[in-house]
């Protein structure tokens, strides 16, 4: 009887030789060198890896709270303001009414000064030199010129921040029974008036465009001072829309 060696290594099985594949000599990749003046790096898109500021971190974090939580009737009419369409025609009406720049208006009263000046040198009657009709602008003045029914077209920022300056101003304007509209930018507003932003622009005389405007008022009329202002909705999320739809799914099963 032959001994079996306890010590002794277990044979281990026969591996399968791995067949190379010849490729064809002209068909195989060279490795790439990206180092300095050699193969050019592949482009990365870095809006993944950026980390945004906080004031845009806020401002994503305050738009997502808007929208999931319940708006006072208030606040809920600044969330749906005036069409695209509607829009372009008010501003381009209004274009005709913006104010003077500074060096216009230093033409202006030059030329008046030297009107004057010929006047009493020909002994005519004084003219009365009255301001051209433009745009009021500037929050105070405006709620000054409501009430005082000065204003016969009142414009609203629906983008002011914080809301609550310019809050009060359309029930205002319904109790004075004046026109108004909630325009989407305030940016453009202030382009109208030759300034960077405006919260809201006041119109005290139709002089030019009159019919057009008259119009527009009576759109306004309809659209913000008819109908009663409701209260809006919360909206829900993506996971929450998720799981609504899961537990239905399962409900569905279960029947």
């Amino acid at each position: 009887m032959v001994k079996k060696n306890k010590n002794a290594e277990p044979q281990k099985p026969k591996q399968k030789e791995k067949i190379k594949e010849v490729k064809h000599p002209l068909c195989q990749p060279n490795q790439k060198n990206f180092r300095f003046g050699n193969d050019v790096r592949p482009r990365i898109v870095k809006s993944r890896f950026v980390k945004f500021p906080r004031y845009v971190q806020l401002q994503r974090q305050k738009r997502i709270l808007m929208k999931r939580l319940k708006c006072p009737p208030a606040l809920a009419q600044f969330f749906d303001p005036l069409d695209k369409d509607t829009t372009k025609k008010v501003y381009k009406a209004l274009e005709k009414y913006t104010p003077e720049t500074k060096k216009e208006k230093k033409e202006r009263l030059e030329k008046e000064a030297k009107e004057q000046v010929k006047d009493k040198k020909n002994k005519k009657e004084k003219k009365d030199g009255k301001k051209p009709i433009t745009l009021k602008c500037g929050l105070n003045h405006v709620t000054y010129l409501v009430e005082q029914k000065r204003a016969k077209l009142v414009l609203i920022a629906a983008d002011v921040d914080p809301i609550e300056t310019v809050v009060f101003l359309p029930s205002l304007c319904k109790t004075m029974d004046i026109p108004y509209a909630i325009v989407p930018s305030k940016e453009r507003l202030g382009f109208l008036a030759n300034k960077k932003t405006c919260t809201c622009l006041a119109l005290t005389d139709f002089k030019d465009n009159a019919a057009e405007l008259e119009n527009l008022c009576k759109i306004f009329r309809e659209r913000f001072q008819g109908p009663p202002a409701h209260s809006r909705k919360p909206e829900k999320g993506i996971k929450a829309i998720m799981k609504e739809k899961k537990a239905e799914k399962e409900l569905n099963a279960k029947k």
